[in-house]
């Protein structure tokens, strides 16, 4: 008998200690000297990225189709003869991009189309998620079907004109012709090949390495030398699938919390998409972070800044935001379909054009005319007019500030609209779901569904009170051993119509809905019309507090008028309410500001909007709106007391503090002026002197 200890792969050395026989001891001696082979020249290859050669590797990020707004959600990509070709699960088109960045449609009449890959003979193959197919595109833009039955779901094998799918996500091809899809909401791995398909990995959802493979919602396929990589999205790995079937790990799934880490200790969010660089480099695109793997001793890194948003520049200091699709041409310049940002970016040494503005960022990023409604009005329960009760707005604290730097805090992001316990929750609006993984949080109080432009929040989605489903077949239960639901997935592509049921409530009852695109969330105020909603109550201002160096100085009613000089910094105890709120409702406000008026209350300076909630600071900005003890939550006491001093507007953020220093000797007046989304406004006067 012998023992095997290690076992070498392309990308490293998986441990095992296990008994074997003489035979089957030959057996793993030659694979030990293949994979020995492609490990040295795979570390090689790798050692030519970030590694070794920092030099020569792209390291700026500029905005290269998409300005204009034309884009609706790029997400495969793929490079031929110079060209970018952009799959659009919006607007259900591809695009031709052109090296100038401008944009053509190549192909129309698809469903919800996700990854791109070409085929040897020019064809470009597409995974058409929301048709269940697999398609091909000729070069004149012309549309057939590849694989599958239109919008038939199944999992069946066999010739390619009888098998189904089920939302399939990722395609790649390899230099023999073969076609394989990651057969997304099957879970698994499929070939195309001779005109049949055939499951190549995978059986039910799970996570499983070795020949009884198990993946969980696999979106993103590559192949890198004889080995297929998948994104395997909703276990949080890259995983590698051998010529035979059976898989291992490449990386995720570990507990390291750092950008950089080793392969095994890496920890994916939710990786969706796989790119192989020219020198068999690996590239992920893992939600907002676009990760590396490479190096002489290989390991994965982040390259740029893990915080969403729309920004050129130093790779390092790049933001994006659902990166979806990663293409690699063969000089390195590695293009990204840069889903919620609406834009397709590139990574490159000599950038050609300059960063994207931060004006144009933000008309991108807030101001696109989808983001309307364009249906008639309507409330997320029935009957659709009828006036509910708002419980909570946006912008409002969640957590408690105590003004210590380990507080937890974030800005509310939405509108809590209340209802009863078990009520049916409905779609305010017509929308085609487009995040592969759109129901999170299954079975919590935060259950929810993300919709491009909506998200619902406090939900059983699918199910009603007592737990049964709706018996919808685009809500995709998983069932324990007495067949009682314990998660859900609803499939990209999968189509809802407003008015149509989502889910019931649970005993948070209420709907928390979220406006705007993830990560660009709006007030729903602003953009949504609720019918019948009404407010004609002014905001309550309960007091307004000064301070000087950290020390409060009194101004309560007792005191005729108060000496003040140099810089003050000014909060006010104040909360909103809504027509139809009960009386204990506190309701955070919709912009606050301040004033300066000469002590006959003529007007020195206009108002000074100095914090507005139109649109979701980050949430790292709360300790600047709000000061120490203010509370909101599902529970206890709602106390906001808003730093006004300071300036807060969406991803602007400014420490600030009000200089009297210049003004003239007299009497003065600081008038503190609170208002909501209706125009209804409060002021409170603070007089004071200057010696």
């Amino acid at each position: 008998m012998y023992f095997v200890q290690a076992i070498l792969t392309p990308l490293g050395i998986k441990s095992h200690f296990f008994e074997i026989s003489p035979r089957t001891f030959n057996i793993v001696l030659q694979n030990f000297f293949r994979n020995l082979a492609i490990t040295l020249i795979g570390i090689a290859a790798l050692s030519c990225g970030i590694g070794s050669s920092p030099a020569g590797f792209p390291n700026a990020v500029t905005t290269f189709a998409g300005r204009d707004g034309k884009l609706g959600e790029p997400f495969g990509i793929a490079v031929l003869d110079g060209n970018i070709y952009v799959s659009d699960g919006e607007k259900d088109c591809i695009w031709k991009i052109a090296e100038n960045g401008n944009a053509t449609v190549f192909a129309s009449g698809l469903h919800t189309p996700s990854q791109i890959a070409f085929l040897h003979d020019g064809r470009l193959v597409v995974a058409d998620t929301g048709s269940n197919t697999i398609r091909a595109v000729d070069a004149g833009g012309a549309v057939t079907i590849f694989a599958g039955v239109e919008h038939e779901a199944g999992d069946n094998d066999g010739p390619a004109a009888e098998s189904h799918f089920r939302a399939p996500i990722g395609v790649a091809t390899d230099a023999e012709g073969r076609v394989f899809v990651a057969d997304t909401y099957n879970d698994r791995i499929r070939v195309i090949e001779n005109g049949t398909v055939r499951t190549f990995s995978g059986s039910t959802k799970g996570f499983a390495d070795g020949a009884a493979a198990q993946f969980d919602t696999p979106s993103g396929l590559a192949v890198w030398k004889d080995l297929v990589l998948v994104a395997d999205t909703g276990n949080g790995r890259i995983r590698a699938v051998e010529k035979d079937g059976s898989v291992w790990t490449l990386t995720g799934g570990g507990n390291g919390s750092t950008p950089n880490s080793t392969l095994s200790a890496a920890s994916l969010y939710r990786p969706v998409g796989v790119a192989v660089g020219p020198n068999d480099e690996l590239f992920v695109a893992d939600r907002s972070t676009l990760r590396f793997v490479g190096g002489v001793v290989p390991r994965i890194r982040t390259l740029n800044a893990p915080r969403r948003g729309l920004r050129d520049g130093k790779l390092s200091e790049a933001h994006f935001n659902r990166i979806s699709g990663l293409a690699v041409d063969k000089n390195g310049q590695i293009f990204v379909a840069d889903s919620d940002n609406r834009v397709v970016r590139v990574v490159e040494t000599n950038p050609k054009e300059p960063p994207i503005s931060a004006e144009d960022a933000a008309r991108l990023e807030y101001h696109s005319e989808s983001d309307q409604p364009s249906e008639p009005p309507r409330w997320p329960y029935d009957p659709p007019e009828q006036k509910r009760d708002i419980a909570g707005t946006f912008g409002e604290t969640r957590g408690k500030v105590t003004g210590d730097p380990a507080d937890e805090l974030h800005f509310h992001n939405g509108l809590d609209i209340a209802g009863g316990y078990g009520e049916t929750a409905r779609l305010v609006r017509s929308e085609t779901v487009l995040e592969p993984v759109a129901a999170d949080n299954f079975g919590t109080l935060r259950e929810l569904v993300r919709l491009p432009h909506l998200g619902y929040i406090h939900l059983r989605l699918g199910r009603n009170a007592n737990g049964s489903t709706f018996g919808d077949s685009r809500f995709l239960f998983s069932f324990d051993s007495t067949g009682k639901p314990i998660g859900v997935r609803i499939p990209r592509g999968a189509k809802f119509t407003a008015g149509e049921a989502i889910g019931t409530l649970n005993p948070m009852n209420h709907v928390h809905l979220v406006a705007g695109r993830s990560g660009y969330e709006t007030n729903a105020l602003d953009t949504l019309t609720l019918p019948n909603v009404s407010d004609g109550i002014a905001p309550t201002i309960e007091s307004v507090r000064l301070s000087i160096n950290g020390k409060e100085i009194e101004t309560n009613a007792r005191i005729d008028r108060i000496q003040l000089a140099g810089k003050i910094r000014l909060t006010a105890e104040a909360y909103d309410r809504m027509d139809g709120n009960p009386d204990r409702r506190r309701l955070g406000l919709y912009k606050l500001g301040w004033q300066l008026l000469k002590g006959d209350l003529t007007p020195k300076t206009d108002i000074d909007w100095t914090v507005k909630f139109d649109l979701l600071p980050p949430p790292d900005f709360a300790p600047f709106v709000y000061a120490k003890d203010s509370y909101s939550g599902a529970t206890g006491t709602t106390r906001f007391i808003y730093i006004v001093s300071n300036r807060v507007h969406g991803e602007s953020v400014e420490e600030n503090v009000i200089d009297l220093a210049a003004l003239e000797a007299g009497k003065w007046v600081i008038r503190v002026v609170a208002a909501d989304r209706f125009g209804n406004t409060t002021t409170k006067d603070i007089p004071f002197e200057v010696n």
